[in-house]
């Protein structure tokens, strides 16, 4: 590759942070001095952690680069630094052309000022000219669907409104260089959809992007080559198919049906789920499910010194690695059924079987929420993984395809000769 064919080089990049442990925090500074003066000679133990290590490859022009990898692999710290938000603590990154970055949607709002006015401001932060923002002006705000509150403070928008406005001015962005960190999953799934176009948009003009997101499905659709991180470290660099599978390969092997879950687990979470397996038609723990057959899912709560649940809800949304989520259901969509609750719970087994899911051959895995009545409790995000595996379903030796989606059909097919020449509709 000539060096005018790059547009990003990556050199050694490295990035550790200093973590405390067995500090206390004090709120005041006579807390402070009360606890030096007990204890005069504590310190608290001081951790290196690894970001990222020796981190190296190139990006070519015009190439959109999917960024893969579980959470904490190194990919939002690596973003970081192409963007000059933070300093590496090692290696070199050389960035040829315009950089636009779009990390955190909305950073920059003023809930005070109008939408209008925030489209400026913001626009300003995120690198726009303000003779650039007033020719996207028009876009920016079809984008966005807020026209009628555009004299509004955004203080007064719904979140939703709010994410759209903030997607709409960081979408109309024109850098030689795009640096996207998981904005997709913004909005309802109807402006999801329209974001997913723009980003196809843009890389269809010919600008280079490098875009991390935990969908495999717009990884899939959008990027032409693929960065597996695992632990601070590249793992494969290949064309998107191929380190989407290595990356499925090494998450089997690392997410099984039950252990430590703390890694799944959000930090808004409360950590009362206890283990969540899988259990297969013969009762029996499993990660590989026949295709066609029912699959239970089995969730452990325990609420330990906090508050019990007065209204335990369990809920779950199935993903397949490629393609995205395929659905969900909750028991208040459903009902309860016999898992309603009477008055407070602290400790439950809860179960929910889905009946002969439609999934075609292949590797998936779940969300599990547990929510108090409507409020958020806890949640897995990517736990349990399992595998699908194939039958032949409709007696004729093959098995449904994974190449056409997630989901298989049991149509009935239908056909009768006639005569004469039927008609063009």
């Amino acid at each position: 590759m000539s060096s005018s064919d790059v547009a990003i080089a990556i050199r050694g990049i490295s990035k550790a942070y200093r973590i405390a442990h067995g500090a206390q925090k004090h709120y005041t500074l006579a807390e402070a001095a009360l606890a030096r003066l007990k204890n005069p000679f504590e310190r608290p133990s001081i951790e290196t952690f690894w970001a990222l290590k020796d981190v190296s490859f190139d990006v070519k022009r015009g190439d959109v680069v999917g960024i893969i990898g579980r959470n904490g692999a190194g990919k939002s710290t690596l973003l970081k630094i192409l963007s000059r938000i933070t300093e590496p603590t090692a290696g070199e990154v050389d960035l040829y052309g315009r950089v636009g970055s779009l990390l955190e949607v909305g950073t920059g709002f003023h809930a005070e000022l109008t939408g209008r006015e925030n489209i400026f401001i913001n626009g300003a932060m995120l690198g726009m000219r303000k003779s650039e923002i007033r020719a996207q002006f028009d876009s920016i705000v079809d984008f966005s669907g807020v026209e009628k509150f555009l004299d509004t403070p955004v203080k007064r928008y719904s979140s939703g409104m709010y994410v759209r406005l903030a997607f709409a001015v960081a979408a109309h962005l024109t850098p030689d260089i795009l640096i996207v960190d998981e904005v997709l999953a913004v909005g309802d799934a109807a402006f999801q959809q329209k974001c997913i176009g723009k980003m196809s948009e843009v890389a269809r003009g010919g600008r280079t992007v490098l875009f991390v997101s935990h969908s495999m499905a717009a990884v899939s659709n959008l990027c032409t080559v693929g960065v597996v991180l695992d632990s601070g470290r590249v793992a494969k660099i290949a064309e998107t198919s191929v380190a989407i599978a290595h990356y499925n390969a090494s998450a089997r092997v690392t997410a099984g049906t039950n252990g430590d879950v703390s890694s799944f687990r959000p930090s808004w979470a409360r950590p009362v789920i206890r283990s969540v397996r899988l259990i297969d038609e013969n009762g029996e723990t499993a990660s590989h499910i026949p295709l066609d057959s029912d699959l239970t899912v089995e969730m452990v709560f325990d609420t330990g010194p906090g508050a019990p649940l007065k209204n335990p809800v369990m809920g779950l949304v199935v993903n397949h690695l490629t393609y995205g989520s395929v659905g969900g259901v909750n028991m208040m969509m459903t009902g309860p059924g016999r898992a309603r609750a009477d008055g407070p719970v602290a400790r439950a087994r809860m179960q929910c079987v889905l009946r002969r899911p439609r999934l075609v051959p292949g590797s998936y895995h779940l969300d599990i929420w547990l929510t108090d009545g409507h409020e958020r409790v806890d949640m897995l995000a990517g736990y349990p993984r399992f595998e699908i595996e194939a039958a032949d379903v409709y007696g004729t030796g093959q098995a449904p395809r994974s190449d056409l989606g997630a989901t298989y059909f049991e149509p009935e097919w239908t056909m009768e000769t006639v005569s004469e020449m039927v008609p063009s509709p």
